[in-house]
C-alpha cells in the first residue's frame, strides 16, 4: 500500500476545491478573468497612448505640406494618363502568358471580351485565364501582373483543388484592362 502525502500541492488544491464547492470555484474563476481583462485593457490603452504620442515622420509632413490640392482637371488628366494603349491589348495578353511561364504556371487558352464606354471614352478588355500551378506561384503571378500593368484590375481569382493532397491546383483569374485609343494627354480633353 502506498502512503498518501498530504503535503502534496496537488492534493491540497483538490481538497480545497471540494471544500469550497462549485459556486465558489466559479466565482474565483470569474474574478481572475475580470482581473486579466482589466490588465489587458490597461495595456491596450498604454500602447494607444504611445502611438498617439509618437510624432509623424518629418518626410511625410514635408510631402503633405508641399503637395498642392489637385484640381478636377488635373485628376482627370492623371486618370487618362494611367490608362493603357488600346492598340497594344494583344501585347498585354502576351505579357500575361510570359509572366505565367516565368512563374512556372500552365496557362491554357483564355476567354477575351472587349467593350467601349462612349461617355468616358475608355475601352475595357476583360481576360479570363485558367491557370494550373502552386498557390503561391498563382498569387505571385497575379501581383506581378498588376505591377506590370497599372491599368489592370484583378476582378476575380478563384482556386480549385481536386484532392487535398494535390500540390497543383486549378485557378481562374479574371483581369480587366482599362485602355484608351487617344494619345496620352488628349483623352481627358473635351471635344
Amino acid at each position: 500500500m502506498k502512503a498518501i502525502d498530504l503535503r502534496s500541492p496537488r492534493l491540497q488544491a483538490q481538497l480545497l476545491l471540494r471544500r469550497a464547492g462549485a459556486p465558489a470555484c466559479i466565482a474565483v474563476a470569474l474574478c481572475l478573468l475580470g482581473v486579466a481583462g482589466g490588465v489587458w485593457a490597461w495595456q491596450q490603452r498604454a500602447v494607444a497612448a504611445q502611438l498617439e504620442a509618437r510624432p509623424l515622420p518629418v518626410a511625410s509632413l514635408a510631402v503633405a505640406a508641399a503637395a498642392p490640392a489637385a484640381s478636377a482637371n488635373d485628376n482627370l488628366a492623371r486618370f487618362y494618363a494611367t490608362l493603357g494603349p488600346q492598340r497594344h491589348a494583344e501585347q498585354h495578353v502576351k505579357q500575361l502568358f510570359d509572366l505565367a511561364a516565368k512563374h512556372g504556371l500552365v496557362l491554357a487558352q483564355g476567354e477575351y471580351k472587349s467593350s467601349y464606354d462612349k461617355a468616358s471614352r475608355v475601352s475595357t478588355y476583360q481576360v479570363m485565364l485558367p491557370l494550373k500551378g502552386g498557390y503561391a506561384a498563382v498569387w505571385r503571378f497575379a501581383l506581378q501582373a498588376l505591377r506590370a500593368m497599372p491599368f489592370a484590375s484583378l476582378d476575380e481569382l478563384s482556386f480549385r483543388r481536386e484532392q487535398i493532397a494535390d500540390t497543383q491546383l486549378e485557378a481562374r483569374l479574371r483581369l480587366t484592362f482599362y485602355l484608351t485609343d487617344a494619345p496620352s494627354g488628349s483623352a481627358g480633353e473635351t471635344p
